[in-house]
């Protein structure tokens, strides 16, 4: 599973407590990128698809090795892009998305909040202009960010076995 969205849309903090709950690993997409992606980030300029495609090969060999040892795994990834969903698939052609999705007023609120080693709030606007939507061919939930981690994770939870046995 990916859990998806822009910056401070609450990937790390629902990616793990979904983890937690359904007893599957949790790994952060940030803790991945190279330290040339965290320095351009931190200087303010926005990737572009050939800084994350190291990443994303990164990202779906991860899935795949989990998925080869038996078990699934959640991470924690922006996939802003079709395109780069269709690249993290090519590794785990069953992936789910779960997109965090909410008013951009209240994410810049949130990304204001707290403090990240490398991505500033200037890159927000970036962010919310590349986010393609979640297509109908997409094996996907979308959640609203407004509620409370632990609320956002019950409903995610509760909505994963209807997705799955389609």
């Amino acid at each position: 599973m990916i859990v998806m969205g822009v910056s401070s849309s609450g990937k790390s903090t629902v990616g793990s407590a979904l983890g937690d709950v359904l007893d599957i690993p949790f790994i952060d997409g940030d803790d991945l990128h190279p330290d040339a992606n965290k320095e351009k980030m931190r200087a303010g300029n926005p990737l572009n698809d050939d800084d994350r495609l190291p990443w994303l090969h990164r990202i779906g060999e991860l899935i795949d090795a989990g998925l080869v040892e038996g078990h699934p795994t959640i991470v924690a990834c922006s996939a802003l892009k079709r395109s780069y969903r269709d690249i993290l698939r090519r590794h785990a052609p069953n992936l789910v998305f779960l997109h965090l999705a909410g008013n951009p007023d209240l994410i810049g609120d949130r990304m204001a909040a707290r403090n990240h080693e490398y991505m500033p709030t200037a890159l927000l606007q970036s962010q919310l202009a590349t986010l393609e939507p979640i297509q109908d061919d997409e094996l996907a939930i979308i959640a609203d960010i407004g509620g409370t981690p632990d609320e956002i994770v019950h409903d995610l939870a509760a909505r994963l076995p209807e997705l799955l046995s389609r």
